[in-house]
């Protein structure tokens, strides 16, 4: 049986029960407490992650479209309010936003001041600051074998095998042209593996290809990059940022057990963790002791040969140590283990057994854990794991739990059992944008539930302007305020599915 077989059944999980506080419960309630991140006090231990909703320009710059994402949350007052991930490198990359210049400073600036207004000022924001490597589409063979294969002596010596010596010993041409003639697994079989994969799932490069120099001077390009990139946002007029060492991107493929660099970088959890700190002290420098620095990374990679929660629990000690102001824990996102695109369209790191970890949904289970329940509280213990190594090496480092979470009892027990110190809810703040507000004034019976079942996910997998399938077929209810787009109701491109939370 395969880890996606094992892990994820048909029948789906009933929504656990909710008992939701009234104002003066949850008044008392550690939830709804005031909660200390490096030299700031958040007001509330609760959390917004960061989420992509593609809605950027792009360029990359903040639209209209995004000051009301933003805005949105902010309604809700949560204590944090994480920006979406946000490119550090002035490089195209899709209606992502960015942050690798000064001209993406006067929108993020706008983004700043709507949360602050937003909330009424009770709520902290940080932007999530990214990189990644190169990724690109999955090809046609034809083309992948004529333009994008690098012919070596290998081709030529896997044609002779199969009996194509003639093609073997002729031209350039000859050999594609055979190549491509031959049946697909034999073709397979010829190829080396990074080719195969290239051909099957699209190239993909790994912060092991030192054979590139780009990668193999990582070390000494991205500390600036970073550092530059949080100056910014502090010159927005956000309160910090988060630094994103997780799922499929550069820094989780450093922290990764499959990081097997020769250069000092890998090939040992001290190796592996020193890029990260390197980033971070850069940062700090860059940003003084009064701006917020933390990291989201990863407590369990799932993928085979992948870094689990030992390595989690060490990592977590070094960024302690070196000062950050909160560690945020998720699980899986990888592309090691995603399923295969389409021709045409780019692998997706949460479509494998990684992916359904990171976002489990109601029908996700353990068939090697009788007491698994679906995707409710899930992950907490990674980050239980994580904060328990944190005191235990003699540090107040806050630490961000996340995972299925809907129910203030949930939160609130997460809180309270020592699991974390603040919660995050990503798909329950996307349902429901003023959830948390609802829940501190005792209004909790008006909270539209998450069903988890991942509608949201499946938009951006298409890179679709994500909305919640609770709400984006309410054409009848208003707009909370006016749209900065100008338009009565915000519609996604296809006019099918509203943008802003009823």
């Amino acid at each position: 049986m395969s880890d996606s077989e094992t892990n994820t059944r048909t029948r789906a999980h009933a929504l656990p029960g909710a008992h939701w506080p009234t104002r003066d419960e949850a008044s008392a309630s550690l939830l709804f407490q005031p909660g200390r991140i490096g030299a700031r006090t958040a007001r509330t231990r609760t959390w917004v992650p960061a989420m992509v909703p593609w809605r950027a320009s792009d360029e990359g710059f903040v639209t209209p479209d995004v000051r009301d994402w933003y805005r949105r949350f902010a309604d809700g007052q949560p204590g944090v309010l994480v920006l979406e991930a946000t490119g550090i490198r002035d490089v195209p990359s899709g209606p992502l936003l960015r942050i690798g210049h000064e001209r993406f400073v006067p929108g993020l600036r706008e983004l700043a001041s709507d949360v602050r207004e937003h909330s009424q000022g009770r709520t902290l924001s940080l932007v999530q600051i990214i990189d990644f490597l190169a990724v690109r589409r999955r090809p046609e063979k034809e083309k992948f074998v004529q333009r994008f294969l690098e012919l070596t002596r290998a081709h030529r010596d896997g044609l002779e095998r199969l009996g194509r010596v003639e093609a073997a010993r002729g031209d350039e041409a000859s050999v594609r042209r055979a190549l491509l003639e031959l049946p697909h697994d034999e073709l397979l079989g010829v190829l080396a593996p990074r080719e195969r994969e290239a051909l099957e799932f699209g190239y993909r490069e790994r912060v092991g290809d030192l054979h590139l120099a780009h990668v193999r001077e990582l070390p000494r390009s991205l500390p600036s990059l970073f550092a530059d990139a949080a100056a910014r946002a502090r010159e927005a007029g956000f309160d910090g940022v988060e630094l994103h060492y997780a799922h499929a991107y550069t820094m989780a493929s450093f922290l990764s057990r499959t990081n097997d660099r020769d250069d000092g970088y890998g090939g040992s959890p001290q190796a592996r963790v020193r890029l990260p700190l390197e980033i971070f002290e850069a940062v700090r420098r860059q940003v003084g002791a009064d701006f917020l620095v933390g990291c989201r990374f990863l407590g369990d990679e799932v993928i085979e040969g992948g870094s689990r929660i030992d390595d989690a629990c060490f990592y977590a000690e070094q960024f302690a140590r070196a000062g950050m102001d909160f560690l945020s824990l998720s699980k899986g996102g990888k592309f090691d283990d995603a399923k295969q695109p389409k021709v045409g369209a780019a692998v997706y790191p949460y479509t494998g057994p990684s992916g359904q970890e990171c976002m489990p949904t109601v029908r996700i289970d353990d068939a090697r854990d009788p007491a698994s329940r679906g995707p409710f509280g899930r992950n907490l213990g990674l980050a239980r794991a994580v904060r328990e190594r944190v005191r235990a090496a003699g540090f107040e480092t806050p630490v961000v739990g996340a995972g299925g979470i809907g129910t203030f009892g949930l939160a609130e027990s997460a809180l309270r059992e020592g699991d974390c110190d603040f919660v995050a809810a990503a798909r329950q703040s996307l349902a429901d944008p003023e959830w948390w507000r609802k829940i501190e004034e005792g209004r909790g019976a008006e909270v539209r539930r998450c069903e988890f079942t991942n509608y949201c996910e499946g938009l951006d997998q298409q890179h679709k302007q994500v909305t919640c399938k609770l709400w984006d077929r309410d054409f009848d209810t208003p707009l909370p305020w006016p749209s900065a787009t100008g338009a009565t109701l915000p519609l996604s491109h296809d006019g099918k599915r509203r943008l802003i939370a009823p």
